[in-house]
């Protein structure tokens, strides 16, 4: 992590500026030197992925101002103030507004290279947080495209080569692994987002109903045909038509599927009028359409039509990694969702998450986590055990750090994350509060908004 951390450093003493610069350089930081804060600032915004550390004394903009500027704007981002002796007073008040740490002057080498290593841990906790709220708005079916391994880095990439595109796109994976989510991020990626997403099964209709959900009727077309219907093709136009269980497409429709992809046009049942349709069509199949055995009887010139591109989403066996931090974004989510406190993690349900098998894949995962969330998960201990599990093993020292960890964490869900309340629940002074929360690698923020 250090090798890409960016550490924006100020000072306007230029040989101590080189010589800090230096030392954190060998640790492994890509540091940038400024001699003034507004020369910072010019690099500064809330996407800054790394740590500030500042002079107190400067002309100009001083470290405290230069503070309160980046607090305006992301008040999360880590600033480590460098301090004389006679600025100590000051300094223990910044760190009481917020201030990440302070180093007072002179201080050893190991001792700023610590600082700036946990505080970009910290920064690292608050970016990813980031990342993952807003990659769980992608999807209707309320499972996240998340994930840190190589092939999930990957298929974002493709998808942000490709959404903007027109190409129609092809999605195979096992049930649960997402791959609604992949279509509508292709839609919300690409200048199609204006229009409509429409998604429809095509294994959860009959045969005699889908030709008219997908075509659209005239009134009179058929039987009970009352009213005029516009299709879902028609009504995707000029946005994004998502086929889900293709393979399941009754042989007669997807003849006419055929000549829709190729000709661009539709034409409702009960009339000879052709309309032309502005489509961008991603379908998406849980069996290999490439392979004779399992395609079956699904037209081979259908599918060739449709793999333009193919996009394979791989199951959650195959990226255990991430299993983690899924389970960790659904259940917070429950939590907020049932309005209910996030419990601790107990070594059973650890073991579950590495060793399970997952054939249902993300959707299994989400539905365990928020089984884990209700108390309802019966291999789980009840409630009043949970504060023991994970703690019989290990040393006394570390128990106890895991045993304050969980009671900070208790403390900041009932209060929401407000720190005064916290703190005063607590008994710790607000520097001690700070410190444990950088010590456990706890972000206040991911509290204040389960209430």
């Amino acid at each position: 992590m250090e090798a890409s951390t960016p550490v924006l450093l100020i000072d306007d003493d230029r040989d101590l500026l080189r010589a800090t610069a230096q030392t954190l350089s060998l640790a492994g930081f890509d540091v940038r030197s400024f001699s003034s804060g507004n020369e910072a600032l010019v690099d500064l915004d809330e996407n800054f992925t790394g740590v500030v550390v500042s002079d107190i004394r400067m002309p100009g903009i001083d470290g405290l101002q230069l503070f309160e500027r980046i607090s305006g704007f992301d008040p999360e981002l880590p600033v480590v103030l460098m301090t004389g002796h006679g600025d100590i007073p000051m300094a223990v008040k910044a760190i009481q507004d917020g201030v990440y740490d302070f180093l007072a002057k002179p201080f050893p080498a190991e001792r700023l290279v610590q600082c700036v290593r946990h505080a970009a841990e910290k920064r690292g906790l608050v970016i990813e947080n980031r990342r993952l709220k807003a990659a769980g708005n992608n999807g209707d079916d309320g499972l996240p495209l998340l994930g840190q391994t190589p092939v999930m880095e990957r298929l974002r990439h493709m998808l942000r080569q490709i959404a903007d595109t027109d190409v129609d796109v092809l999605v195979t994976g096992e049930t649960g692994t997402g791959k609604e989510v992949v279509a509508s991020a292709l839609h919300a990626w690409s200048r199609r987002a204006k229009s409509n997403f429409v998604a429809l099964n095509c294994g959860a209709l009959p045969e005699q109903v889908i030709e008219s959900e997908l075509f659209g009727h005239e009134p009179g077309a058929f039987t009970g045909a009352q009213k005029k219907r516009i299709g879902r093709i028609e009504h995707s136009s000029g946005g994004t038509l998502f086929l889900d269980e293709i393979e399941s497409m009754p042989l007669s429709t997807q003849v006419q599927m055929l000549r829709v992809l190729e000709m661009r046009e539709v034409t409702p049942l009960g009339t000879n009028e052709v309309r032309p349709v502005d489509l961008r069509v991603v379908a998406a199949s849980k069996v290999d359409l490439g392979h004779p055995d399992q395609r079956a009887s699904f037209r081979e010139d259908l599918y060739y039509r449709l793999n333009v591109v193919t996009l394979t989403i791989p199951p959650l066996r195959e990226r255990r990694d991430d299993i983690p931090l899924l389970f960790n974004y659904f259940a917070r989510r429950a939590s907020r969702r049932f309005d209910r406190p996030l419990p601790g993690v107990p070594r059973t349900v650890l073991e579950h998450l590495r060793e399970h098998y997952w054939p249902g894949n993300v959707r299994e995962l989400s539905h365990y986590a928020e089984r884990f969330v209700l108390g309802l998960e019966p291999s789980l201990p009840t409630p009043s055990a949970q504060a023991g599990l994970g703690f019989e093993c290990g040393a006394l020292p570390e128990r106890l750090e895991r045993y304050e960890a969980d009671i900070i964490r208790e403390t900041l869900t009932e209060y929401a994350g407000d720190v005064q309340q916290t703190i005063a629940a607590l008994g710790i002074p607000r520097k001690t509060f700070y410190d444990k929360l950088q010590r456990h690698g706890i972000v206040r923020s991911d509290y204040a908004d389960r209430r």
